[in-house]
């Protein structure tokens, strides 16, 4: 069994409106609430930790419609300070060699059999392991005045995805050590790779998108009723 930590401090400012973009509505139900119920259904997850802002006052709303095993703590200002208080949580709970899945709160396409493919691929003893989708655009570098630079090799770029599955004490120590050090890690595996560590990237379903704009919650709708009607795990 695994842990999952989702943090879910962010105030959503790209979207420019009162309500945090995990708020926002998507089928009848918050971002969030999509995101949480996908984690808290998998067989292999035994408990969700949700970090929440302090001042938040819509997560109550919410959570009588939830499973028992979600729990909430109060995350920070960034995104690894809500992952850090979520491992600190589980750090009073379980051992440090606990792998713990940490998955973006904006992310609710997120299938079951991406979870099952990211577990399947740290049993051999690997460091970690993210999901991700190799990328397949052209990709250009510009200069500072947006114009062509040269054109990128895209044969080893990935796009990474999230979750991110480490074991609880490395990813905890490695966040704090980037904190020490002034570094605001974006993801679990940066803070991974600044102690020479190399976790595995896993291929996941590019239908794994992150609610950043509004457009993407029309374009999560259809992702979702294509899920619905297709059976899980199948490429679309």
């Amino acid at each position: 069994m695994v842990y999952a930590v989702v943090p879910a401090a962010g105030k959503g400012e790209r979207f420019g409106g009162d309500i945090p973009k995990q708020y926002l509505t998507l089928n009848g139900r918050s971002v969030l609430e999509h995101t949480l119920s996908r984690l808290a259904a998998h067989r292999n997850i035994a408990q969700v930790v949700v970090a929440i802002a302090a001042d938040d006052v819509r997560f109550e709303a919410l959570a009588g419609h939830l499973s028992s095993n979600i729990v909430t703590v109060y995350g920070g200002d960034e995104r690894c300070h809500s992952v850090l208080a979520g491992l600190k949580w589980l750090g009073e709970n379980t051992p440090a060699s606990t792998w713990v899945m940490v998955h973006d709160a904006a992310r609710p396409c997120l299938r079951a059999s991406d979870i099952d493919r990211m577990i399947a691929a740290v049993t051999d003893g690997e460091v970690g392991a993210i999901l991700g989708v190799p990328v397949r655009d052209t990709l250009k570098r510009s200069d500072k005045g947006n114009y062509i630079a040269d054109t990128l090799d895209r044969t080893a770029i990935w796009r990474a995805l999230t979750p991110q599955l480490f074991q609880r004490g490395a990813l905890q120590n490695a966040i704090e050590s980037a904190l020490n050090a002034g570094v605001i890690v974006t993801d679990e595996a940066q803070a991974m790779e600044r102690r020479g560590l190399r976790p595995k990237l896993v291929h996941g379903h590019g239908d794994n998108i992150k609610i950043t704009h509004r457009e993407d919650l029309e374009l999560a709708e259809l992702i979702m009723q294509a899920q619905d009607r297709a059976p899980e795990g199948t490429d679309q």
